[in-house]
């Protein structure tokens, strides 16, 4: 059975950086889709980024281009987000999760992911 740790949040000022991390462990097959979603207090769920584990075509929230960067590595089951120029508005629970399907067919909808982590914070103060 696949299980998921995130780390990495923290606080940081906005236009600072985070990177955060997240351990999978289980076996994960190659076609699985990898995600990153956040939710901020009383706010729905947002997905944010999602990536094959076997690797391949990103995909990214709106809100994320251009400044979130998801990765993974293989070799080490590591899901990765890079976030530069960070606003207070990406304050939020980040959480990474897989899902059975393609990233084609899960694409960002929470509901298409069948494991997730516990959740790492970030805040970003203005």
């Amino acid at each position: 059975q696949v299980q998921l740790v995130e780390s990495g949040g923290g606080s940081v000022q906005a236009g600072g950086s985070l990177r955060l991390s997240c351990a999978a462990s289980g076996y994960i097959y190659r076609n699985y889709c990898l995600g990153w979603f956040r939710q901020a207090p009383g706010k729905e769920r947002e997905g944010v980024a999602a990536i094959p584990y076997g690797g391949g075509r990103t995909l990214y929230a709106d809100s994320v281009k251009g400044r979130f960067t998801i990765s993974q590595d293989n070799a080490k089951n590591m899901l990765y987000l890079q976030m530069n120029s960070l606003k207070p508005e990406d304050t939020a629970m980040y959480y990474c999760a897989a899902s059975y399907r393609y990233c084609s067919e899960a694409y960002l909808r929470g509901y298409e992911y069948n494991v997730w982590g516990q959740g790492t914070q970030v805040t970003v103060s203005s």
